[in-house]
């Protein structure tokens, strides 16, 4: 048996596995093919060695081979963020031998860009609060072709838009032509069933996460409900995996991102990192906090005095509650209710 450690890069396309195989001084032992299985994987490298560490692009289907290889077979196993990879390539081509050369040597030497590797109890949490979110936007959708159909038909609408008695109105308003209303109609039948399927989604949500401590502490915050909790804690994981609260702001792309050059000293927004729903659902709690926490109202009050606009306003409360809640709620395995 041979006893050599080995530096394993995995491109993973859909129906097969590139895999390339290097020793310690950077020498290509083998780069080849095999099919999407996991025991043929083992199998192939076990020729070569045992000491197995491996880089793998995060993309689907990544985050569940990595564990299988990982929990079931004891591989080091390192996810790596492939945006990052991509900018340490130095040629345009693409090929899946080099991505996976690529992904052993950067292994190899250790400047691999790593991303956490997320349980299995955590990505079925995301699978739920992505469809939950998905849901949403389809929502959002509907309701904003139904208001483009009675816009262009010039209808004075009476009320707010999309309450009960708005909807009640809708379903029989005058002024629209036969074709507008009948589109109309169609869109909401859509509507309502997109709402029934939101309420269940949430139900579901509410029945997974009850036992985990993890959203019990955020659910007991001013301004921080079901959604919210939920989606920081599928999105975040565990608090415990970063080590400062400003670490964590930047993962959830609450950070300012710096464009200074030479005497010029300028922001560029909120850096482009995290998941954007998670960015979006923590600025729509910021503005909670802002309007029912007194200790963040004080601080958008000390901002807007300081000449900030709103956006910069909520933006920096959200940064702030991230950063003291890493401080506040403990990070921890979550426990599913599976089949709740």
């Amino acid at each position: 048996m041979s006893q050599v450690t080995l530096f394993v890069g995995l491109d993973y396309p859909q129906d097969a596995i590139q895999v390339c195989l290097m020793d310690p001084q950077g020498q290509i032992l083998a780069n080849r093919r095999c099919p999407n299985q996991v025991e043929t994987l083992v199998r192939l490298v076990a020729v070569f060695g045992h000491d197995v560490h491996v880089a793998i692009e995060a993309s689907c289907g990544a985050a569940a081979l990595a564990d299988e290889l990982a929990t079931r077979h004891g591989w080091s196993i390192h996810l790596a963020h492939p945006g990052y990879v991509a900018r340490m390539k130095q040629t345009p081509d693409k090929t899946d031998w080099a991505d996976a050369r690529v992904l052993a040597d950067l292994v190899r030497v250790g400047y691999l860009p790593r991303v956490w590797l997320a349980p299995a109890d955590v990505c079925q949490l995301r699978t739920l609060v992505r469809y939950r979110q998905q849901l949403v936007a389809q929502r959002r959708a509907i309701t904003l072709r139904i208001t483009a159909l009675l816009r262009d038909a010039r209808v004075v609408e009476p009320g707010a838009r999309w309450s009960r008695a708005w909807l009640a109105w809708l379903r029989s308003a005058p002024g629209l032509g036969s074709e507008a209303r009948w589109v109309i109609d169609c869109h909401l039948r859509e509507y309502d069933n997109i709402i029934s399927l939101i309420a269940e989604a949430e139900q579901r949500l509410a029945a997974v996460t009850a036992d985990d401590p993890v959203v019990a502490q955020l659910r007991a915050l001013k301004g921080v409900g079901l959604i919210t909790a939920a989606t920081i804690r599928a999105e975040v994981g565990r608090f415990d995996r970063f080590t400062t609260g400003k670490q964590l702001a930047k993962f959830c792309g609450l950070s300012p991102c710096n464009s200074s050059s030479g005497p010029r000293q300028a922001d560029a927004g909120l850096i482009r990192a995290g998941n954007p729903q998670l960015r979006v659902t923590l600025i729509e709690a910021a503005h909670r906090l802002i309007r029912y926490d007194s200790r963040w109202a004080a601080l958008a009050s000390r901002l807007r005095q300081a000449g900030k606009p709103t956006c910069v306003v909520v933006a920096a409360v959200a940064n702030r509650w991230m950063r003291w809640l890493f401080h506040q709620v403990e990070g921890g395995a979550i426990t599913l209710k599976v089949g709740a």
